[in-house]
């Protein structure tokens, strides 16, 4: 792995492979519930799903169906929090930590396609995840702690995780997660950080997570708003390296970050998890296909789509309202702000084709190129299905500068 520390292109290809490669296995005819089901099966890792919960969830669902896709994993879900606290009742303490966490997962998991803000089960199933991830934390001893950081008049839910082998003041990971995941999802990030010394606070931004579901924040460009009281909190918490900030976002995460980078220079290093100039772009161009359809006339998966960005944004759900919003989700007159490192993240199967390598060639600071590719097995969106050995490649990255 080639390294130039000043403008670097840093290759992780292992080894020339041919054949078919583990991406072509699809467990949906939707793009979006085929990359969830790789998600939550890369979790398995981490104690956060199991193989044959998912893949019997999978043989349950119906493409482009939300009701099938909240209901399945609810079921699920509630299946795994029952044993839990049957055995938490028994005094079965590692049995329950580990079903509450896998209850945690899929009760988020019912959540990531399902965008109906007025049925009971949004907030209800948010509360359960939330509940079942707690006693998780209080039974197993995993070094973590709730947290509400303050966000204009409300607040923003997360997590500190404190690594247990730091030796004094250490430096601190804040990860920012993507428009359908949730904090506690990039649970291969932040593991990862806590076993090298690191520090980590994720939290839920307005449109993720909780604070969507149960604050009503939605969205907005200006990420900076965002973090920047993230970090002020960040700095109250006993132990942290205002010196040795770290920022990184995953997947419409990595799009935010950077606008933060921009503009709070207390972040020493940002890694952007697929870098991207402008979101908006892609989700408008392929939005203005349909623009000209009666709502009644669109397929399912673009109504769903449709739907979704309305709601996480905050507008009326009509394609048109949709794309006059993601216009505003473009980078590209606050690049030549950005003086922090940079680290771009790529795969050779990411969905934006050139947008990470576009991305970079744009920065004019500190920055570092790396790209996965199937001899690696990470080379989808985000590394999903890879985690293990992203997490290899980023914190080799990560340790050697922070």
């Amino acid at each position: 792995m080639e390294k130039d520390e000043n403008n670097a292109k840093i290759s992780v290809a292992e080894s020339i492979t041919t054949g078919t490669h583990w991406t072509t296995t699809k467990y949906s005819r939707n793009i979006l519930h085929d990359a969830l089901v790789k998600h939550l099966l890369s979790l398995m890792t981490y104690g956060m799903s199991d193989l044959g919960e998912v893949l019997e969830v999978v043989g349950q669902l119906e493409p482009n169906n939300e009701e099938s896709w909240v209901s399945t994993w609810g079921a699920m879900a509630q299946r795994l929090q029952n044993r839990a606290a049957a055995a938490e009742g028994l005094n079965n303490l590692v049995t329950a930590s580990t079903a509450y966490l896998r209850a945690s997962t899929y009760w988020r998991a019912a959540l990531m396609y399902f965008s109906d803000a007025g049925d009971p089960r949004m907030r209800n199933y948010a509360y359960a995840s939330s509940k079942c991830y707690e006693r998780y934390l209080a039974l197993s001893g995993y070094p973590g702690q709730y947290v509400e950081i303050p966000y204009e008049n409300s607040f923003l839910p997360g997590h500190f995780y404190r690594s247990p082998v730091a030796k004094g003041i250490a430096p601190l990971l804040i990860i920012t997660p993507g428009r359908d995941t949730w904090a506690e999802d990039t649970r291969w990030v932040y593991d990862g950080a806590l076993r090298r010394g690191i520090h980590c606070l994720i939290y839920d931004g307005p449109g993720q997570g909780f604070a969507l579901r149960l604050n009503n924040l939605a969205f907005r460009p200006d990420w900076e708003k965002v973090v920047t009281p993230v970090i002020d909190f960040a700095l109250t918490l006993e132990g942290i390296d205002p010196s040795g900030i770290a920022l990184m976002g995953l997947s419409f995460g990595g799009f935010l970050v950077p606008r933060a980078a921009a503009f709070d220079k207390r972040i020493k290093i940002c890694i952007a998890d697929p870098g991207n100039i402008s979101w908006g772009e892609g989700i408008i161009n392929a939005l203005k296909k349909f623009s000209t359809l009666p709502s009644i006339s669109l397929p399912a998966e673009v109504r769903n789509l449709v739907k979704d960005y309305a709601w996480k944004h905050n507008v009326p759900n009509t394609i048109e309202d949709v794309i006059n919003a993601l216009q505003a989700y473009n980078n590209t007159s606050v690049l030549d702000k950005i003086t922090c490192n940079m680290l771009v993240l790529d795969g050779t199967e990411e969905m934006l084709r050139d947008g990470a390598k576009k991305f970079y060639d744009a920065l004019n600071c500190p920055k570092h190129y790396m790209i996965f590719d199937e001899a690696t097995t990470a080379q989808s969106h985000c590394q999903i299905g890879g985690y293990a050995t992203a997490t290899e490649y980023i914190f080799d990255w990560l340790c050697q500068r922070l």
